[in-house]
């Protein structure tokens, strides 16, 4: 369970904005979504090897 705090004087939009990074640092969305469908470990490991090779790509044409 996430707990904000808020502070004295502080508005409410703030608040929420801190709130909802915590939430997204937590994952629970993320793990949400993985969950929705079963995808073999075979594909999963096939999609993250294409995304290594896109990030490395682009690694490579920065430098």
């Amino acid at each position: 369970m996430i707990i904000i705090n808020v502070k004295e004087g502080e508005s409410l939009d703030r608040a929420l904005r801190r709130f909802k990074r915590k939430f997204d640092k937590t994952g629970v969305v993320k793990q949400l979504r993985a969950r929705q469908a079963y995808q073999k470990k075979s594909v999963a490991k096939r999609v993250q090897r294409k995304k290594a090779i896109y990030k490395q790509a682009l690694l490579q044409e920065e430098m």
